[in-house]
């Protein structure tokens, strides 16, 4: 899995330190829990452990952890690899998982009578939950990249 930081991390002092990393990995089960640990890892090292960003964090994982299960379950015949992208700048925090398959999903309705199907309605929910916002995009290469950016929780005032 390839980590490597595109932009050196600058630690602020209101939050968590600003970088941006890309997660390569195939199109396979095993990718899902990889991709959520070494997201988990790299906000842990990037100053969001404690109570503080707790939701944040498990917010994110749970955003990683649908999209890269979206992505590995229908777009893995048009693509092999999935990348993953975790973006930490002032305030925000955004994940994106990008895919070859050029088919827009849609949030499913809640339906009872279905099991399965509502991975991006649960990710547009915990995100607009969570003061963020969520998209999907194509990308220059007919894919496409769906992205969820949340806020960071402001410091308690003292």
């Amino acid at each position: 899995m390839s980590g490597a930081a595109k932009a050196e991390p600058r630690r602020g002092a209101a939050g968590p330190a600003a970088g941006v990393w890309r997660f390569r990995v195939p199109a396979v089960e095993a990718s899902v829990p990889r991709t959520r640990h070494a997201v988990r890892d790299r906000l842990l090292a990037q100053g969001m452990a404690g109570v503080r960003y707790q939701e944040l964090v498990d917010d994110l994982l749970l955003i990683v952890s649908e999209l890269v299960s979206n992505a590995v379950t229908h777009a893995a015949e048009l693509s092999p690899e999935v990348t993953t992208e975790l973006l930490v700048q002032r305030g925000w925090v955004r994940v994106s998982v990008e895919d070859g398959d050029p088919y827009r999903p849609k949030a499913l309705e809640s339906d009872t009578g279905r099991t399965g199907g509502r991975g991006l309605l649960l990710v547009k929910s915990v995100t607009l939950q969570a003061g963020g916002v969520c998209d999907v995009e194509r990308t220059g290469e007919g894919g496409k990249v769906i992205w969820a950016s949340l806020p960071v929780p402001p410091e308690a005032d003292v």
